[in-house]
């Protein structure tokens, strides 16, 4: 895999030996995933990344796709996912072996011409801080509210660091960010927070109930309106609640001047909960939207 050196030099992000993964699975978990195709990928690289903005260091995975390694003067859009331990690798999920599979649904996309090639850059969460990095605001009752110091490590400090380190196309029109559950919460506020960084949103199953549903001002009263182009998801079973708030935020932003299927797209996924096998069945319908091939 082709990259500059200054991924070498620079101690914020500093590689992963393989042999550690096995850390983040429970005891009687490792037997069952002893090997992974990723192990001997090229485009699959495992990162250590410090942070000056906040305490926990946290795995930061990069795949490339398949045209990264074959033509050698191209740049790629980005794709910054939260959660990232559950995309890829089935031993770093936080269900063993259960994962988005995004690696292989963006390959398969690519390859069928679906959609244009795509850096899918995956930023593990810190466990106990994860709720309090994924939130805006602060909640009376749950607390959190670290979401703009959040926001600030991948603006300030990792978006520049993946940019440094691969050929990316780095403006706004080809960076995405994107997350399911509080992740889509976060997804949704960073795109709105900062639009001159973030213009394509995957805001899957969100926990717009967060904060009394603060949210929902951030998206009525940013001005100017953002020009991201915005997945937005729900899964029926997820509950009244979750659907009627999904739907809310659909009419919400088309009063705004979203264009319902030119830069908004809302499904409604028939029986589908809140989990990462739904997630992964929607991702590729989320890379067709946002990253259409030309």
């Amino acid at each position: 895999m082709k990259q500059s050196s200054q991924s070498h030099l620079n101690p914020a992000l500093t590689a992963v030996e393989r042999e550690p993964v096995a850390a983040f699975l429970p005891e009687e978990a490792l037997t069952e995933h002893i090997a992974d195709d990723l192990d001997s990928n090229p485009r699959y690289s495992v990162r250590k990344f410090h942070s000056e903005i906040l305490p926990d260091d946290r795995v930061v995975s990069v795949y490339l796709p398949p045209e990264y390694l074959e033509q050698e003067d191209r740049r790629f859009p980005v794709l910054y996912l939260h959660d990232g331990q559950n995309l890829f690798d089935g031993r770093t999920s936080y269900i063993a072996g259960r994962t988005w599979n995004a690696h292989t649904t963006a390959d398969e996309l690519t390859l069928g011409g679906e959609i244009e090639p795509v850096i899918l850059v995956g930023v593990a969460n810190t466990g106990l801080r994860r709720m309090a990095e994924y939130t805006p605001t602060r909640d009376l009752k749950m607390g959190g509210g670290d979401g703009q110091s959040y926001g600030r490590l991948l603006v300030e400090e990792l978006k520049p660091l993946i940019d440094r380190t691969y050929r990316t196309l780095s403006d706004a029109r080809n960076t995405g960010v994107g997350g399911s559950s509080l992740g889509g919460l976060i997804s949704l506020y960073l795109g709105f927070t900062y639009p001159e960084v973030f213009g394509k949103l995957a805001v899957m199953s969100p926990s717009l109930w967060w904060d009394q549903r603060s949210i929902f001002t951030v998206v009525d009263q940013t001005r100017p309106r953002p020009m991201a182009r915005i997945w937005l998801d729900i899964g029926t079973a997820e509950g009244v609640r979750h659907v009627r708030d999904a739907d809310h935020l659909e009419r919400q932003l088309i009063k705004r001047g979203w264009q319902s299927g030119v830069d908004l797209a809302y499904m409604k996924a028939d029986g589908a909960v809140h989990d990462e096998n739904a997630w992964s069945e929607r991702f590729g319908d989320v890379l067709r939207f946002l990253f259409p091939s030309c």
